[in-house]
C-alpha cells in the first residue's frame, strides 16, 4: 500500500475551467425545459409581493453593454427577491413605435409616401417584431430569468387600448388641449420632439448686433437718428421679428456715437462698446426699461414695425439688454407675445424651409436664410457687428441634426393644473441615489406643457375626431369605443376604417349637422406609449400590481420614462407609478468615452459571451458602482474573469474535499466543533447578514466585495490554507475532519445560494454536486442568518488571534529571508506571549500550531524571553528550523516518529491514523 492511498485527497468532477460559452447555454435549456421561472413563482404564491416594472428598451438592433447592465441588474434583484420568499414576477417589455424604425425602413429603400398607411405600418410592425426576437434571445443568453413568452409590447392591441383609455382620462380632466406654440421641431425627422428626445452639442453660430431705427419714442426719446440695438444668435429668424423686449427693472442708456444715438442696457454698455468698436461715446440720458414700453422701431429689412415690450426673461448675461423677439420661433418670445397679442408668425415648414409667407425666401432652407440675412443687414447698414461663437445647441437625439423652435399647432398635455400633486407624489418616492429626487423634482417644477402629438406614421393615433366646423370630438363614449376596437384589431384599425366606422353607432354632434367627421392624422408621442405602461401592464396583468415597487433605468430617464410615467399616473390616479426609483450611470470605455464605432471602442455583449461567457458580464455588473458612469473595456472584463476563476477554484476545492461528506450522517453539531470551526461559522453568518442587507438595498457592489474578501482572506489565505492538514491527513471519519467538512459544506450551500442572483449558471453547476433535496438552487431560499452563543466574544478573540498570526507571519518571512527556513512548515516557532495573548491562546480551543502551518510550536512564559528576541505587540517571537526529519505523509518536520518498525518512517500522529484505518499495514508497511 502506498502512503498516498492513506490520504483523503479531494476529488470532484467539477472542472477547473468553466467552459462558460458552452455550459451556460446548456443550463439555460434546462431552466427552460423545467419551467424554472414558473416553478419559482409557484413556490412563492401567497407571499408578500415585489413588483419591478421593466422599462421597455427600443426594439432596434442587438443589445449593447448598457442593455446588459440594465437587464442583469434587474435580474439580480428579481432572483434575490424570489429567493427571499417574495412573489416577484418579471415581465419584460419593448418600446416599438417611433422614428427609429421608420428610419431603418428608409435605409432599406422603403419610401413611406409611396405606400398606403396600412402597408407601411405593417412593414414597421414586422420589422419591430424581428428586432424583439433578436433582443429576446440576447437577453435570455445573459441568463435573465423572466416571462419571455409573455412580454408586453407597445404595439400589442391590449396595450394600445389601455393607452387610449389613459389619454381619454387625462383629456376628460381638462389637461389636454390643442394650441399653437413654439416646440422643438426636428426638420430632419419632420416632427416635434419631446424634451427627452433632445440632446445638446456645441456648435458654431453667428452672433450679430443689429440696429432697429426708432420711429416712436413715446416722448422720452427723439427719433432723429436714434436706434435700438438688438443681439441675436439666429439671424434666420429676423424676418419673423415682431417686437423688441426690455427688462422693466433694468437701467438703459441713450448713447451718442458720432452722429447717431443708440439705446443699450447700462449694465452692458461697456461690453457692447468694446464688441462693436466704439472708440468714443457719451451717455445722453438714462431711464428704466419700464419707460420704453410701447415704443416702436422700424424693421431694418421689411416694411413692418417692431413693438417695444417688457419681459423678465431679459438678462444682462450677454447681448445688449434688448432682445429680438419672434413669437413664432421661441418659447420666451411666444409667452411675452401672448401678453401683447403679437402675431405668432412662423414662416418655416416641417422640412426647415421658408414658406411663401415671405415670398423672397420661399423654399430656402433656414440655414441658408441665415447667410442671406447677414448680407441684407450689412447692405442696409443695420449690421453693427458679426461674430462667430461656440455655444450649446439642441439636436435631435436620433438624427443628430440641430432642431429649431417653431410655432406649430399641436396637442399638449398641460402640467400646471396638477403640478403640485406630482411634486407631492415625488416626496413619497424613495430614490437611489438620493440626488435623483432633487433632479426629478426640479424637472417637474420647471417643466412646460408636454407636446404629445407627433407628425409620424408608426405609432398610436391620437383618438380625436373633428366635426364639420373643426371642433375636436373626444368623449368618454368615443374613447371607450375606440379602445374596444383596438383591443380586437390594434391601432391599425384607425388607418383602415373610416371615421364613421370608428365612432359609436348613431353618434351625433351639433358641430356636424350633416353627420360628417374626420380623423386626427397625428400620432401620440412615444413617451406617452411607454409612459402609459403602468396602466397598460402593471394595473392590467393579474400577476402584477400597481404601483410598482421599483423602476430601474439609466439616469437619462429622469427626463424620459420616469418623468412621463409619473405625469400620466398622477393625472389619472393621483399617485406615482413607483415606490422606488433606482437610476444607474452610463456605460463608457475605460477612458470615459461613449461607445462609438468610429472610436473603435464598442464592446458587444454577444462577443464577450462567445469569448468568456455571460457570467463574466454578470460579474462585471455586480462589481460596478452604478451610482456614476460605469467603465468597461477588455482589461476590465479580464479582471472580472480573474475574479470568476477565484470563485470557481475556491468552490472547487471545497467541493473536492466534501465529496465523501453526507450532511445527514456526518454533520458535527456547532457545540462539538473546534474553536476555529466555530469562528468560521460565525464569520460566515456575519457575511450573510452583510450581504443580505446589501441585496436589500440593491447594493450589488458590497455583495461582490464582501464575498470576494471572504473567499480570498478568510478562506483561501486562512482557513483552507491549513485545512489540508486536517482534510487530507486525519481519519476519513475523524471528528476534526468531519467538523471541518461540516463548516465547508455549509460554506458551499450558503455561498451557492448567496451568489445565485449574480452567477446563476455557475451556482447551478455547483448545486448539482451538493447533496441537497432541491434539484435547482434557484428553487431554494436565501440562507437565514444564524446567531450563536458568545458570537461577539468569538469574533473579538479571533480578531486578536489574527493580529498574533500576522506577527508570526512577519517573523516567518524574516526567517525565510535570512535562509533560516524555506517553507513555513520547516519552522519551529517559539512564542513569548504577553499576558493577555497567553490567556487568549488558552481560550481558543484550537490547534494553534496547525493553524500557523508550522512544524513545531513552543509557548513560553513571557518572563523567560531572552533579550535578543524580536518583540511584537502580541508576543516575542523566535523562528528556528524545526529539528528532526520530515514525515512523508503529513510533511511535518519532527523527532516524534513511530516506534513500529513497519511504520517507523511516519510520525506518531500519522502512524496512529494509518493503523486505526488500515491495520494491515502493521505487517505490510507502506511504500512512499
Amino acid at each position: 500500500m502506498k502512503i498516498k492511498d492513506t490520504l483523503n485527497l479531494g476529488n470532484t468532477k467539477f472542472k477547473m475551467r468553466g467552459n462558460l460559452p458552452v455550459r451556460e447555454a446548456e443550463w439555460q435549456k434546462q431552466w427552460e425545459d423545467n419551467d424554472l421561472y414558473e416553478q419559482r413563482l409557484k413556490l412563492n404564491e401567497g407571499h408578500p409581493r415585489f413588483d419591478m416594472h421593466d422599462g421597455p428598451p427600443f426594439a432596434n438592433g442587438n443589445i449593447h453593454m448598457g442593455h446588459a447592465l440594465n437587464k442583469i441588474s434587474k435580474d439580480i434583484i428579481v432572483r434575490y427577491k424570489n429567493m427571499r420568499g417574495f412573489y416577484a414576477p418579471f415581465v419584460p417589455g419593448w418600446d416599438t413605435h417611433g422614428l427609429p424604425i421608420e428610419q431603418q425602413l428608409a435605409k432599406k429603400g422603403v419610401k413611406r409616401k409611396e405606400l398606403n398607411m396600412a402597408e407601411y405600418r405593417q412593414m414597421c410592425h414586422d420589422y419591430a417584431l424581428s428586432q424583439i426576437e433578436k433582443q429576446r434571445q440576447d437577453f435570455k443568453r445573459l441568463g435573465v430569468m423572466a416571462d419571455w413568452n409573455h412580454p408586453y409590447i407597445t404595439f400589442q392591441p391590449q396595450f394600445e387600448a389601455q393607452e387610449i383609455r389613459v389619454f381619454g382620462e387625462i383629456y376628460n380632466k381638462g389637461y389636454i388641449y390643442k394650441g399653437k406654440k413654439p416646440v422643438y421641431w426636428s426638420w430632419s425627422s419632420e416632427s416635434t420632439l419631446a424634451e427627452a428626445e433632445v440632446e445638446y452639442k456645441d456648435v458654431e453660430a453667428n452672433s450679430i448686433f443689429v440696429a432697429f431705427k426708432l420711429i416712436d419714442g413715446k416722448d422720452l426719446l427723439d427719433t432723429d437718428n436714434t436706434y435700438l440695438i438688438i443681439w441675436t444668435t439666429t439671424p434666420w429668424t429676423i424676418p419673423a421679428n415682431e417686437a423688441i423686449c426690455v427688462n422693466p427693472k433694468f437701467d438703459y442708456s441713450l448713447v451718442q456715437v458720432n452722429d447717431k444715438k443708440f439705446v443699450v442696457a447700462t449694465g452692458l454698455l461697456e461690453k457692447v462698446a468694446q464688441e462693436i468698436g466704439w472708440d468714443e461715446y457719451h451717455i445722453v440720458k438714462s431711464f428704466k426699461g419700464s419707460e420704453m414700453e410701447y415704443m416702436k422701431a422700424k424693421h431694418p429689412i421689411y416694411d413692418k414695425e417692431s413693438l417695444v415690450i417688457e419681459g423678465f426673461h431679459v438678462t444682462l448675461d450677454d447681448g445688449t439688454g434688448l432682445v429680438h423677439t419672434a413669437p413664432g420661433f421661441g418659447a420666451d418670445d411666444f409667452n411675452v407675445g401672448l401678453k401683447y397679442n403679437l402675431p405668432i408668425f412662423s414662416p418655416v415648414d416641417g422640412q426647415g424651409n421658408y414658406t411663401d409667407e415671405v415670398p423672397e425666401l420661399a423654399g430656402m432652407f433656414y440655414q441658408d436664410v441665415d447667410k442671406l440675412m447677414l448680407e441684407k443687414l450689412k447692405a442696409c447698414g443695420a449690421l453693427l457687428k458679426l461674430k462667430v461663437f461656440t455655444h450649446s445647441y439642441p439636436h435631435d437625439w436620433r438624427t443628430k441634426k440641430p432642431v429649431i423652435f417653431r410655432a406649430t399647432t399641436q396637442w399638449f398635455a398641460s402640467i400646471e393644473p396638477f403640478r403640485q400633486q406630482i411634486l407631492d407624489e415625488i416626496d413619497k418616492v424613495n430614490f437611489l441615489p438620493d440626488w435623483g429626487k432633487i433632479r426629478l423634482y426640479n424637472m417637474i417644477k420647471d417643466r412646460g406643457d408636454w407636446v404629445i402629438s407627433r407628425q409620424r406614421a408608426w405609432g398610436v393615433p391620437l383618438p380625436i375626431f373633428y366635426a364639420e366646423d373643426g371642433t375636436p370630438i373626444v368623449t368618454p363614449e368615443t374613447i371607450e369605443h375606440i379602445a374596444k376596437i383596438f383591443e380586437k384589431e390594434g391601432s391599425m384599425a384607425w388607418f383602415t376604417k373610416t371615421a364613421k366606422e370608428l365612432l359609436p353607432d348613431g353618434f351625433t354632434s351639433s358641430h356636424s349637422p350633416n353627420g360628417e367627421f374626420t380623423k386626427e392624422k397625428d400620432i401620440l408621442d412615444v413617451w406617452f406609449d411607454s409612459g402609459s405602461s403602468h396602466t397598460a401592464v402593471m394595473a392590467q396583468r393579474q400577476e402584477l400590481s400597481y404601483p410598482a415597487d421599483l423602476y430601474l433605468e439609466g439616469s437619462d430617464q429622469y427626463r424620459g420614462w420616469f418623468n412621463s410615467s409619473l405625469i400620466t399616473s398622477v393625472a389619472i390616479s393621483g399617485k406615482a407609478p413607483y415606490r422606488q426609483i433606482l437610476s444607474q450611470g452610463f456605460v463608457l470605455d475605460d477612458k470615459g468615452h461613449k461607445m462609438s464605432k468610429s472610436l473603435g471602442n464598442v464592446i458587444a455583449p454577444n462577443d464577450v459571451i462567445k469569448q468568456m461567457g455571460a457570467e463574466i458580464i454578470r460579474l462585471w455588473v455586480a462589481g460596478a458602482d452604478t451610482t456614476s458612469d460605469v467603465a468597461v473595456s477588455q482589461d476590465i472584463l479580464k479582471q472580472a474573469a480573474e475574479s470568476y476563476r477565484k470563485v470557481r477554484n475556491t468552490m472547487r476545492f471545497m467541493l473536492a474535499n466534501t465529496s465523501d461528506f453526507d450532511p445527514k450522517k456526518n454533520t458535527v453539531p456547532y457545540d462539538e466543533m473546534s474553536g476555529v470551526d466555530q469562528y468560521m461559522e460565525v464569520k460566515l453568518n456575519k457575511l450573510l447578514a452583510e450581504c443580505l442587507d446589501a441585496y436589500d438595498h440593491y447594493d450589488f457592489t458590497s455583495v461582490y466585495k464582501n464575498v470576494f474578501s471572504f473567499l480570498s482572506n478568510d478562506l483561501s489565505s486562512f482557513y483552507l490554507d491549513f485545512a489540508k492538514d486536517v482534510l487530507y491527513i486525519e481519519s476519513e471519519d475523524g471528528q476534526a475532519r468531519r467538523s471541518m467538512q461540516t463548516v465547508i459544506y455549509d460554506f458551499l450551500v450558503k455561498l451557492a445560494k448567496l451568489l445565485t442572483p449574480i452567477l446563476p449558471h455557475t451556482m447551478e453547476e455547483i448545486w448539482s454536486y451538493l447533496k441537497e433535496p432541491e434539484k435547482f438552487v434557484q428553487l431554494t431560499d436565501m440562507p437565514e442568518v444564524q446567531h450563536f452563543a458568545n458570537e461577539n466574544v468569538i469574533l473579538s478573540n479571533w480578531k486578536r488571534f489574527m493580529t498574533l498570526r500576522s506577527d508570526v507571519l512577519k517573523a516567518l518571512e524574516d526567517a525565510r529571508n535570512k535562509k533560516v527556513i524555506g517553507k513555513s512548515f520547516e519552522a519551529h516557532v517559539i512564542l513569548y506571549p504577553k499576558a493577555d495573548t497567553a490567556e487568549l491562546l488558552e481560550s481558543l480551543n484550537a490547534d494553534v500550531r496547525q493553524i500557523l502551518i508550522v512544524s513545531d510550536l513552543t509557548i513560553e512564559n513571557e518572563t523567560k524571553m531572552p533579550q535578543n528576541v524580536e518583540e511584537f505587540a502580541t508576543a516575542g517571537i523566535v523562528v528556528e528550523h524545526a529539528q528532526g526529519d520530515v514525515c512523508p505523509r503529513c510533511r511535518r518536520t519532527t523527532n516524534d516518529f513511530c516506534k513500529n518498525g513497519s511504520l517507523s518512517n511516519l510520525c506518531s500522529r500519522c502512524a496512529d491514523i494509518v493503523l486505526k484505518n488500515y491495520p494491515q499495514v502493521s505487517e505490510e508497511g507502506l511504500e512512499e
